[in-house]
């Protein structure tokens, strides 16, 4: 019996060792490539590890394109937007799950039933009401369409609910209004799922391409996402073709805030998904 557990509990390590690896791949070759000459990108068979590490390279695409601007515009928008998010998310969740009113059951399935709708249907409306409002190549342009989200009111209210009511209970005796009740005692009994939500936020916006896209023309008003599509336009700085080196050097740079930011809070991740649906 000790060793069939023990077989099976090698089979899952070296499963999951396997999805790892898999999963992990294409990052290992953006940082491998990221490090080669020009040349050396297209030898075949291609080599994982570089004959000449060239860390020029990271060097070198702070010089052909704005990437700091890049990097400042998408860091901007998705931090303000979350904010906007949860000034507007953590109220309407706690409406959902603690106050019962005449129709609050219909009005959340419609909050639901807004999650089917694909982001490509709404971007025709947002886009003229952006530009009936002036926003158009503007930092609202570009925050305003994403400062509600209904999943992130769905999440958060069934963080809320798995409070215990008799904490509830205990804080209104104790003279405590809904606005004191959310801040004292739903948001920190409810940090995972908060913390999970704001880092799930924080990636969606961060990766947008289409809608800056659309809403900017202004160089200094390009997002990280949309200036690393523009630099492959233009070959990456080079005459003769695209220097994928130097374009896998810029992806490296442009997803290392998202690396670092999971790494550091992919506890509360686990946490937040693990909890998150069950009352």
């Amino acid at each position: 019996m000790r060793l069939k557990q023990f077989a099976f509990r090698w089979f899952g390590f070296a499963l999951l060792s396997l999805f790892s690896i898999v999963i992990l791949f294409p990052f290992i070759w953006m940082l491998s490539s990221s490090l080669k000459s020009a040349d050396q990108v297209y030898v075949f068979p291609p080599t994982l590890i570089p004959e000449v590490f060239r860390w020029e390279n990271y060097v070198e695409i702070w010089k052909l394109a704005p990437l700091a601007r890049y990097l400042f515009n998408s860091l901007f928008t998705a931090s303000a937007t979350i904010m906007v998010q949860l000034l507007l998310i953590i109220p309407a969740s706690y409406a959902f799950a603690r106050l019962r009113f005449k129709g609050s059951g219909f009005l959340f399935l419609l909050v639901l039933a807004t999650m089917m709708i694909p982001d490509q249907v709404t971007f025709i409306p947002n886009f003229l009401t952006v530009k009936q409002l002036g926003w158009v190549d503007t930092y609202m342009g570009l925050i305003a369409p994403f400062t509600v989200k209904a999943f992130g009111i769905f999440m958060l209210r069934q963080a809320f609910m798995q409070v215990p009511k008799e904490l509830e209970e205990a804080a209104i005796l104790d003279g405590c209004g809904h606005t004191r009740i959310m801040r004292h005692l739903m948001m920190p009994l409810s940090g995972a799922a908060v913390v999970t939500y704001i880092l799930l936020s924080f990636i969606w916006n961060y990766n947008e391409l289409f809608w800056p896209l659309i809403v900017t023309n202004n160089e200094n008003l390009r997002t990280v996402q949309l200036g690393l599509s523009r630099f492959m336009e233009e070959g990456g700085g080079g005459s003769g073709g695209t220097q994928w080196n130097l374009v896998m050097a810029a992806a490296a740079v442009i997803i290392a805030p998202l690396g670092v930011l999971f790494i550091s809070m992919q506890k509360f991740i686990v946490k937040g998904v693990a909890t998150t649906g069950l009352k």
